[in-house]
Parts: C-alpha cells; structure tokens; sequence
C-alpha cells in the first residue's frame, strides 16, 4: 500500500519542478514571435489565468478523492451513475500511456536541445542524449517514495535559483521596466489579438503544466484535503511570477524583435551580461531546471496506470509494487520504455501541440462537466474544497480549454479525436472479452 509521507513542501516542489521544465526556455522565443509585439507578456498572463481557474476544478476533486492515479478516479467518480464512468477512465490511463511519454520525451528533447549550446551536437547524438535523461531518471525514481521527497525539494532549489538568478540580471541591467512601459504599443483588442493569445498560449499554457501533478500522487499526500489544493496554487502563484519576471528581464536586455529568434535566449541574455563563462553556467542551470522535469512529470504519470490497473481496469501487472521499496515499478519501466523510444522518433516542436490536443476533451473538458455532476448528486460537506463563485469558474476554464484546443490546428483535434475514438474501440473489445471470459467460468 502507499503510504502518505509528502508533506505540503514537497508536493510544492514537486509541482514547480513539473511545470518548469525546459518549457519556459524553449517557448519564451515562441510566444514572442507568434505575439511578434511587446504585448506578449499578455500570452504569460493568459496562461496563469486558465491554470488558476482550471485548478479550482482539480482542488475540489483532488481534495475529495486523494487516490493514487488522480483523473481516472475523478472520472470514475464523476460518470459512475451515467454509466460512462468506466469508459472515461479508461479512455484517460489510454490516452495517459501515450501522452505522458510524450511529456517527458519533451523534456528530455529539450535538455538535448540546449546542450548543443555547449556542445554542437549531431542529430544522433542528439538523441543518445535524450534518450540517455530517460533512462537515468528511471534509475533515480527506482526508489522509495522519501527519498524522492529530498530529491524533489533538492531539484526545486536548483530550478529557483536558475530563474531568480535570471530576473536578478535584469534588474541589474537597470531596464528592467522598460518592457512593462512598452507592454501595450501598437495593442489593438480586435481578433487578430484574440488569435494571437489563442496560439501564443498553446506555448505558454504548456510550460504551465503540472501544477495538478500532485493530484496523481494523492495517496502519498499528508493532510491531502488542505495541502493538495494549497500546492497547486502556491505552485501556480510562484511560476507565473517568475514566468513574468523571467520574460522581462530577458526583453529588457534583449530586445523581443531580436529574442524571438533566439534558439538559446536565456544562454545569449547571461552571456551579453556577464560573459561566456556566465552563459555556460546558466545553461548548466537550465539543463539542470530541464532533468528536475522529467523527475517530476515521470513520477506523477507512474502512478496512473499503477491505480488503474489496483482498480481492476487495467492490465493487472501495472498493479504490482516493488517488494521492497513499495512503489508501482512496473508502470515506472513501461512509461519510461516508451518515453525512451518517443525520445528517439520525435522533435519538440511536434509534441507540444500535440500533448494538449490530446488531453484537453477527456482529462481537463471532462473533470470539469465531471465535477458539474459530482456537485450536483453529493452533498457540499463531500468536497473539503469549494471553489469560489462556484459554478462560474468551471463553464470558464471549459470555454478556455476549448479556444486551446482550437488553437492547437486541425490536424492535431483530429489527431485527438482519433485517438479518443480508438479508445472507444479498445474499451469495448476489452469488456466484450471480459464478459466472453465470465460466460466461459459460469459454464
């Protein structure tokens, strides 16, 4: 059994090393050059806005229901009595053995990528070196569930440190306001801005994930129904400063018409400050921010096809803990198996849009009609979290998640739909087998 030793520190850090990542580094240039205006900051705000709002949604189901593996025992909850609710919790552990290898070999392309900063890398070896950040963070997470505590709170140092030492450069630089002053030149509120924020924020939205990643370690959670919603937005208050603070300080020493074409823009801004031997150091640091984020997303994700198959809806060897150190070692080699080869297949720039596209219908639309249902059918004293204004936040976030989802472009909703739609399938081939098999034991 797990056993709930996080305490709110730890499931902070956890939380912020997630949605850290390489993301910021390599989508800063993006969103300025899809904004292509000084107004991109507005990109940044958009972002932490649908995170906050969104993670009102996870705190009320989170708080309710603190189980390993997050979703899937929110959608079941959620559509138990429309009698969907194991066709929504399948289709999420479906949908999560796809996609969560594509987040972190996104963050493990992006360490790749990065390095060649310091050393030119040729496309194979380019790849040894993301497939390489796998493997060595399965090795890391190959223990107990404490001592990945210590490991996280220790990665969290690192990961502030990186980003205060950035905006400190700023404010040295003594332009630090100049990109506030000149936020709203030529800013025009008509669609093109709208489209612009909805496209931009394909970018800023993911280096937003993973605030709810503590929801997927719900088990291992001390006081879960206080310190599960209190993590998530600490964790989205902290990141969307530093996000700001980061882009202003990068803008104001470098201009955005030149930033937004940069390819290592955090290595160039130290390296005009400070020299080349202080751009070495601050892509050692972003590396650094880089690894944290595969540690993070990869043990979250873990747990997930681990409490889906304890539940008997998934393959029953996902259910097994390792015998001595207790942590579901299976579902961390399968992930990390396929993490490995996504690794080797894919480019960054094809996986970004495509972990959204494949997410936002079932994991973020469907909690929150889930928890539309769950409010109405319990009573209030179920939910040790209620968020403010309620329903009003949740028909937000759902109109703000379907403008991403558009946004992402045709090719990657259908890519969506699809992989939605072969879930459909699998799910019922799995219950047509599973009765044929009840039949067979009856007789």
């Amino acid at each position: 059994m797990l056993q709930r030793r996080l305490g709110l520190l730890q499931a902070t850090a956890i939380n912020m090393i997630d949605m850290v990542g390489i993301g910021p580094f390599i989508t800063l240039p993006m969103v300025i050059g899809m904004m292509n205006g000084p107004y991109f900051l507005y990109a940044w705000i958009a972002g932490a806005i649908l995170s906050f709002v969104d993670a009102m949604v996870w705190s009320e189901l989170g708080a309710a229901f603190p189980k390993a593996g997050g979703s899937y025992n929110f959608l079941k909850e959620a559509y138990a009595d429309t009698g969907t609710g194991g066709l929504m919790s399948f289709l999420f552990v479906w949908q999560t053995m796809i996609q969560a290898p594509l987040v972190i070999a996104s963050a493990s392309i992006g360490f790749s990528a990065y390095l060649s900063y310091l050393f030119p890398l040729s496309t194979l070896a380019a790849k040894a070196v993301s497939g390489g950040v796998v493997i060595l963070i399965v090795l890391l997470l190959y223990r107990k569930i404490e001592a990945i505590g210590k490991i996280s709170v220790f990665l969290w140092v690192g990961v502030l440190f990186t980003l205060i030492w950035i905006i400190a450069g700023g404010l040295a630089h003594g332009h630090f306001t100049e990109p506030i002053q000149h936020m709203n030149d030529g800013l025009t509120l008509n669609y093109g801005f709208m489209a612009a924020i909805g496209f931009a924020g394909v970018k800023s939205i993911y280096s937003y994930l993973g605030y709810y990643n503590v929801c997927h370690l719900g088990a291992e959670i001390k006081n879960p129904q206080k310190n599960i919603p209190r993590s998530m937005f600490l964790s989205i208050a902290g990141i969307a400063f530093l996000y700001l603070a980061m882009n202003i300080s990068v803008t104001s020493v470098i201009p955005w018409q030149e930033a937004k074409d940069s390819q290592y823009v955090i290595s160039v801004f130290m390296q005009k400050l400070a020299g080349p031997t202080a751009a070495v150091i601050v892509t050692c640091l972003v590396l650094w921010v880089a690894f944290a984020s595969v540690f993070s997303a990869t043990l979250g994700y873990s747990r997930i096809p681990y409490a889906a198959a304890v539940d008997g809806a998934f393959f029953k060897v996902f259910a097994k803990l390792h015998p001595t150190r207790q942590f579901p070692h299976i579902s961390l080699l399968a992930l990390g198996a396929v993490a490995f080869v996504f690794s080797l297949l894919f480019r960054l720039s094809d996986v970004i849009s495509a972990i959204l596209a494949m997410r936002i219908l079932v994991q973020f639309i469907g909690q929150s009609i889930g928890l539309l249902i769950l409010r109405k059918k319990r009573s209030a004293d179920q939910f040790p979290y209620k968020m403010p204004f309620f329903p009003l936040p949740i028909y937000f976030a759902i109109v703000l998640w379907l403008g991403i989802l558009i946004s992402t472009g045709y090719k990657m909703v259908l890519m969506g739909i699809t992989v939605i739609g072969l879930g459909i399938l699998a799910y019922y081939i799995k219950e047509r087998n599973n009765k044929n098999s009840q039949a067979k034991n009856e007789t």
